[in-house]
């Protein structure tokens, strides 16, 4: 009885024909557009696990500032208990930190009476807003703070005037394109307040964060030496955490490691040997006065890397020789190796710093260059393309030539060409990539909006007098949209390519971790290779781009009519 339980969905036919569909056998419920497709691309394997991954490289990126950092979560000394890691955030650290905490929150549980569609055009909206304010008070607070900045400029920089002013005077400005598509378009008050409450947001978060932090890594000195007590996060460096001691380290190596390796190295030189010993030879060779004084100087060399003074530990060593516990060189490395001390999980690079921080780090620059200039080609690509498709005629004659002009230049040479001449940053390559790959989008709506021109509802549209802004935005655009969409997924794969390899030829942005930079030291500056400077941040290169570049293909594949038609 249980096996015919439910004898209807039982004998459901897998695909019917068209008079089954009339006769009412295999009907589905109504779902729309974007519903239907998305639960195409759910269906596929390869597509969740893009999905996943993309969300994985997305967490790290907003918050890897909390996750790996050298400053303590919590610092407790005489003077009280506080937090470095939360002063030495930034203000594009907190921006982030506000959007992609809330921003979840708000698009995937039931908050309000918007749909999914308009919480999530709410978003965008709002984090271009804060996005505009931190970028242009960043620009601000180096322009007037500068050690050149003469006469007036840095008068009004050094003013206790000069945040608040900055900030108010910023947040209106940034805030009046927002407010008027509120106003104007929309035409609704809670909108409006919505754009009031986002400026007061972003006029916060530059407020507090408007001077960046000078980075200072003496925590574990002053640790050691019993003036502080510190928690640290969960991977304890950051990306810009050098430590000469640990240059180029394997994975799994500690600061203790590296004073071995010191050891062992001068032991070779003392007897002109350039091969590594095996531990049949290490235990032969007796530890003397030479080998402590030696080692003496190698742990000050590591001293705060550690939370414990060297010099006491190498101390402890050197009273287990004196009573004969530690007698030859592979007793000497067991007891130096037993103590506790940060790993770096993943090794290190050519400058001593935390792969594993620098990996975190680097998820942010790629989601951000390939966001920022996505959004920025599509933007420009669906304002040209909707107007060739529109107008046609010498519209489209001459814009298009615009398109082919453009499609002509070598984005990467050009990103080359501008390393060497404008300031190497992030929002330089996301306004270069952004203002020269929307030819694209630009094409894909021109072909749209020229089927969608001579129907009924455009010309209903036209008829009832609606501004051309109405038109093409609010009533052809929904239309017409979806393959620019699609064509996005495979933007952002090539915009995080483009970044990864210009960082690695040098020419990425400065300051900033990143997969390409960590994949130039591989070959090491001895000439030697480096594999998990090669493995690591290679294999997030491909996985990225080809969770975008899959994505890309399921859309594709959901939306193309003649595929829908097979599956009904």
């Amino acid at each position: 009885m249980s096996k015919n339980a439910n004898p209807v969905q039982a004998d459901k036919p897998s695909s019917v024909t068209g008079v089954q569909l009339a006769q009412g056998i295999g009907h589905q419920p109504a779902q729309s557009f974007w519903a239907e497709a998305w639960a195409q691309v759910f269906k596929r394997p390869a597509a969740v696990v893009s999905i996943v991954w993309i969300a994985i490289v997305s967490f790290f990126a907003v918050y890897a500032p909390l996750i790996a950092s050298s400053h303590p979560l919590l610092l407790r000394s005489d003077d009280g208990t506080s937090s470095p890691l939360i002063d030495s955030l930034s203000a594009p650290d907190v921006a982030l930190l506000v959007i992609g905490t809330l921003a979840p929150f708000y698009l995937f549980f039931r908050i309000g009476p918007l749909g999914f569609g308009a919480k999530l055009r709410l978003i965008i909206a709002a984090s271009a807003q804060i996005g505009l304010v931190v970028v242009f008070a960043r620009m601000i607070e180096s322009t007037f703070t500068h050690r050149d900045a003469v006469g007036f400029v840095a008068d009004w920089g050094r003013s206790g005037l000069f945040v608040p002013v900055s900030v108010a005077l910023l947040c209106a400005i940034t805030m009046i394109p927002f407010l008027l598509i509120s106003i104007f378009v929309h035409r609704s008050v809670g909108r409006s307040v919505f754009v009031l409450g986002v400026a007061i947001v972003a006029g916060g978060i530059v407020s507090w964060k408007w001077t960046p932090s000078l980075n200072n890594f003496d925590y574990r000195a002053r640790e050691s030496r019993g003036l502080v007590d510190a928690t640290y996060t969960v991977v304890p460096f950051s990306h810009s955490h050098s430590m000469p001691a640990m240059f180029n380290r394997p994975p799994g190596a500690t600061p203790l490691d590296a004073a071995w390796s010191r050891l062992e190295a001068w032991q070779r030189r003392t007897e002109g040997r350039s091969a590594r010993y095996n531990d049949e030879e290490l235990a032969s060779i007796p530890i003397t006065a030479d080998t402590m004084k030696e080692l003496r100087a190698i742990g000050r060399s590591v001293d705060g890397l550690v939370s414990y003074p060297m010099d006491e530990f190498v101390d402890q060593l050197e009273t287990r020789v004196d009573d004969g516990q530690i007698t030859n060189l592979v007793q000497m490395r067991e007891a130096i190796l037993e103590h506790h001390a940060p790993v770096h999980t993943i090794g290190t690079d050519t400058l001593g710093q935390d792969v594993l921080s620098q990996m975190m780090h680097a998820c942010r620059l790629a989601i951000s260059i390939g966001f920022v200039s996505t959004g920025i080609a599509v933007v420009i690509g669906v304002t040209i393309g909707a107007l060739m498709g529109y107008f046609g005629g010498w519209v489209d004659l001459l814009l298009y030539r615009v398109v082919e002009i453009f499609m002509a230049i070598p984005v990467l040479f050009l990103l080359i060409v501008a390393a060497g001449l404008l300031p190497r940053n992030t929002y330089v390559m996301m306004a270069i990539i952004g203002c020269f790959t929307w030819t694209g989008a630009a094409r894909f709506i021109r072909a749209e909006f020229m089927k969608l021109r001579h129907t009924d509802y455009v010309q209903a549209a036209q008829a009832m007098g609606l501004p051309l802004w109405s038109i093409l935005f609010k009533h052809m655009l929904p239309n017409g949209v979806t393959p620019v969409l699609v064509e996005s997924s495979f933007l952002i794969a090539a915009a995080i390519l483009i970044e990864a390899t210009l960082s690695f030829l040098g020419l990425g942005p400065t300051g900033q971790a990143s997969w390409g930079s960590l994949l130039r030291n591989a070959s090491g500056e001895a000439g030697g290779f480096l594999w998990w400077l090669a493995i690591f941040p290679g294999a997030a290169i491909f996985l990225t781009t080809l969770a975008y570049n899959l994505i890309g293909e399921a859309l594709r594949d959901a939306i193309d009519p003649k595929l829908k038609k097979a599956r009904v």
